[in-house]
């Protein structure tokens, strides 16, 4: 299913919808280009949906039969999330991943694409067109970074852990009491960007791990298998893998160890392991 010609078809594709529906709108955008959606902490920008519609051309053209689930098409017809459970391989896309970022003209935003078929990540491509970077991953293939290939490795031993969680605007008073447990167990979590670039933290080492309470698919499916083919792990709070179609059991961890993902879920669940 995956070829070089279908792996050069796609970067092109993200490269060819950021060239021409976000950069030329970053930094540029009117009062009007910007609108909430369930509230004044989750935008979105016509850059979001320009680009959105560009992959939703190009992309399933690159691979006929394919579906396609995009952030902003399962916001107006939460349907489009079925084609998660179907048999036809699926482009699951995130056209501009951290938009709060964006609009403040900030460079921590991405594009995400992954692919996948019955539940199965196949591919994904993060691409930071501010940095102009661009990250891939393939099944059973490795990870890299620009061409350069990816080792998440270990955390430096005795080091407080780097974490990446939910941004405080999103959390509820449990998820509060189980972050400051976080830091009475050594552990040093910040508020979460662009989800996609937090993962590519993680791939690269610059990150121990993230910590996500909520499943929307098109957060977490370029990073999570970026991090697993760069040696890395996840897991829900049940210790089960996290599922594109939902149901996980939250928070869920991506960690560059095994050892890391079991510490952090485990304060998390308020186990309070020994340091």
């Amino acid at each position: 299913m995956i070829d070089d010609a279908l792996t050069a078809g796609v970067e092109a594709a993200v490269r060819k919808a950021s060239a021409e529906e976000i950069m030329p709108r970053w930094r540029q955008l009117a009062d009007d280009d910007v609108l909430q959606k369930a509230g004044p902490h989750d935008l979105v920008t016509i850059a979001d949906r320009r680009a959105e519609a560009h992959l939703e051309e190009s992309l399933p053209a690159l691979l006929p039969g394919s579906a396609f689930v995009g952030e902003e098409g399962v916001h107006a017809d939460p349907s489009a999330l079925h084609a998660l459970h179907g048999d036809a391989p699926v482009w699951i896309v995130d056209p501009v991943d951290g938009t709060r970022q964006f609009v403040r003209g900030e460079e921590g935003f991405c594009t995400l694409v992954a692919l996948a078929h019955r539940g199965e990540l196949l591919a994904s491509w993060t691409y930071a067109p501010a940095r102009d970077q661009l990250a891939t991953a393939w099944r059973g293939g490795g990870a890299a970074l620009d061409g350069r290939a990816l080792t998440c490795g270990s955390p430096e031993a005795g080091a407080p852990l780097r974490v990446a969680t939910d941004h405080p605007d999103f959390i509820d008073e449990d998820r509060r009491r189980a972050l400051l447990r976080l830091r009475v167990e050594g552990i040093a979590p910040r508020p979460s960007g662009s989800a996609g670039l937090e993962y590519l933290k993680v791939a690269t080492g610059e990150l121990d791990a993230t910590a996500y309470g909520w499943e929307n698919p098109w957060d977490h499916a370029a990073g999570l298998l970026l991090v697993a083919e760069a040696g890395g792990t996840h897991a829900t709070s049940d210790g089960t893998a996290f599922t594109l179609t939902g149901g996980n059991a939250l928070p869920f961890v991506a960690a560059r160890d095994a050892a890391t993902q079991g510490r952090i879920l485990s304060v998390l669940s308020g186990a309070h392991p020994g340091r």
